[in-house]
């Protein structure tokens, strides 16, 4: 994956977008990645380092891009509005305004819909730890 990132809300992330295919996602971030054995949809992951957390990864459905979302915060990426990873929390509504919360199983998942794509930031402690997007309606929780 990219390794210092461009998240841009509603479009894309690290440039890839909700709809692409295997093959773009390739193209895009490379062709070094595990997948996930346990999940329910095929998953990608993909590591800056082998067996470490950080990186990207991406959900499939029927062959395409469904959800896509950084992995335990890696440095670097940002949003053309200024906000970072690592950033507090607080710095989501004053960027984007009051947003729906969601809570994951340990940690919350704040939501700026869109007609086609929502957008999601990932807070952990108080903290931005990532970012993500999804077609509207589904769980943000990974």
């Amino acid at each position: 994956p990219p390794r210092a990132g461009l998240f841009v809300p509603g479009e894309t992330l690290g440039g890839v977008r909700l709809g692409m295919t295997e093959q773009e996602v390739l193209k895009a971030w490379g062709d070094q990645h595990g997948v996930c054995k346990d999940c329910e949809e095929p998953t990608w992951y993909f590591n800056y380092k082998p067996f470490a957390p950080q990186g990207t990864g991406v959900i499939f459905d029927k062959g395409r891009v469904a959800q896509a979302f950084t992995v335990w915060r890696p440095s670097g990426w940002k949003t053309p509005d200024g906000l970072f990873l690592a950033a507090d929390s607080s710095d989501v509504a004053r960027i984007y305004g009051s947003l729906d919360k969601r809570e994951c199983a340990r940690y919350e998942a704040l939501l700026l819909p869109g007609k086609k794509v929502t957008s999601i930031f990932y807070v952990f402690r108080d903290k931005v730890w990532g970012f993500g997007l999804m077609r509207p309606g589904a769980s943000p929780c990974l």
